[in-house]
């Protein structure tokens, strides 16, 4: 008696990468513009919350994620999540940045270690970070309503 062949089973893989993703308009060069894309999705906040906006060469929004959802004075976060995002979206750079609940937009310490951290991360990965602003509320100190990392001078972002 001849043995039956058992059929080699059929395995599907879909190789398809998307051919083109589409992007916004929006150009994001400056903390007050990232600030005008971020603070309506900060405002109703009670607590902090962390996002990544992912840029493309022209530092045109691919896309803005929120990486992390905290407590009303700690958010954790991680480079594999920020980064994540921004590999999954193909963006050349990215901007950080999240809220202060409390309305004072000064760094803290931690925040100024994540922010030296994620930009090694981003060297590694070729990913620029272009800054980190933190989103609070305008008041006589800051009638922005934003601090810029970058601008403050309290990292370098230097890519040398």
């Amino acid at each position: 008696m001849k043995k039956k062949r058992q059929p080699i089973p059929s395995i599907s893989v879909n190789l398809a990468l998307p051919i083109m993703r589409e992007t916004s308009p929006i150009e994001v060069r400056t903390p007050a513009d990232c600030h005008r894309e971020l603070s309506p999705l900060c405002a109703p906040l009670a607590q902090e919350a962390f996002f990544v906006v992912t840029l493309n060469t022209k530092y045109r929004v691919i896309d803005r994620h929120l990486i992390s959802l905290g407590i009303v004075d700690a958010c954790l976060v991680h480079p594999r999540e920020v980064f994540r995002r921004a590999v999954m979206d193909n963006a050349s750079a990215v901007i950080l940045a999240h809220n202060h609940p409390s309305g004072d937009t000064s760094p803290s310490r931690e925040d100024i270690k994540l922010t030296r951290q994620l930009i090694e991360a981003g060297r590694i990965m070729d990913i620029e970070v272009l800054d980190h602003v933190v989103i609070g509320q305008p008041n006589d100190r800051n009638p922005q309503g934003f601090t810029s990392l970058r601008e403050s001078g309290l990292v370098s972002f230097s890519t040398t």
